[in-house]
């Protein structure tokens, strides 16, 4: 069993990247939170599951230890596969779903890309013991909406942009954790390019 694979992502797509380990090219794939993470022919690590299928044999990769952690909880759930697990962590945060399942947010679960009212109470029914479990900081206070998605989608923008002016990822992913006003993604490049030069 792959627990992770360390190597240049030489290829990157919307669902998938291909990691060059010694010279054998995986395509794991990965979601939106993982791929901000990740820069063309840039060395990354990432926690793998692999998917045994009759057809095929699938790797998933995850940036960070707790969304691979919210992936395999996910996975575990009745009716929710690899790639309904993938489009949930590209939708929502680690710490947005978990805040959603602690307030048992089910109209904000049900707009999650593949989950439907039955699927959302599901959730809530088995991962409400298991929250216990599981180290989540931080969790953000108030209303938990899934404006998370278009959140997410400023973030993965202005990282890409900011990592190409030079910048560390750890310095631009500290800035994004503070809390900010910023309504597109061109605020947000000049909100972290002021919060740098601080640094």
């Amino acid at each position: 069993m792959i627990g992770f694979l360390k190597g240049k992502a030489t290829h990157i797509t919307s669902d998938y990247c291909l990691l060059d380990v010694h010279d054998v090219g995986y395509r794991v794939f990965i979601s939106d939170q993982t791929r901000a993470h990740i820069s063309p022919n840039a060395e990354v690590m990432l926690y793998i599951h692999t998917n045994v299928r009759e057809d095929a044999i699938l790797l998933y990769g995850f940036f960070s230890r707790e969304e691979y952690d919210l992936f395999l909880l996910l996975i575990g759930i009745s009716g929710i596969g690899p790639k309904v697990a993938q489009g949930i962590l590209s939708s929502a945060t680690v710490n947005d779903f978990y805040c959603m399942v602690q307030q048992k947010d089910v109209k904000g679960i049900t707009k999650l890309p593949g989950i439907g009212k039955k699927t959302a109470e599901r959730i809530l029914l088995e991962l409400k013991d298991k929250l216990s479990d599981v180290s989540v900081e931080d969790l953000p206070e108030g209303d938990n909406n899934v404006g998370a998605e278009i959140e997410n989608g400023m973030v993965a923008e202005a990282t890409e942009a900011l990592l190409t002016l030079g910048f560390q990822d750890s310095e631009i992913q500290r800035v994004f954790r503070q809390k900010h006003s910023c309504q597109n993604t061109e605020e947000l490049i000049r909100y972290a390019l002021s919060e740098l030069q601080r640094l």
